[in-house]
């Protein structure tokens, strides 16, 4: 892919994409989602913050199609939205963690 083969909405897609992932509280969410799909009781306990301020961090997560939710009952469970997000945030932290 050169740079002239990318449109400029693509590179706006893009650019939207990893702005998204510029917030430590969306990393740590996001990083809890490595393993699996997780309820957002146990994902508002492990990271420690308020549920109103996880749901307000999954909203945009959603929207952009990072994550996905499945509710079940009154449970709501999240999980990464597809292969290509996992991937990208793993090899964002093996960057930083193994240089």
């Amino acid at each position: 892919m050169t740079e002239n083969s990318v449109s400029l909405d693509t590179a706006t897609q893009l650019a939207d994409l990893f702005a998204s992932l510029s917030d430590p509280t969306r990393l740590l969410i996001l990083a809890n989602l490595l393993d699996g799909e997780i309820g957002v009781g146990e994902l508002v306990e492990r990271i420690g913050i308020s549920k109103s301020a996880v749901s307000h961090q999954l909203r945009g997560l959603r929207d952009r199609r990072i994550i996905r939710t499945r509710r079940d009952g009154r449970r709501i469970y999240i999980s990464l939205d597809d292969a290509h997000v996992e991937d990208l945030l793993r090899q964002g932290f093996d960057h930083i963690l193994f240089g």
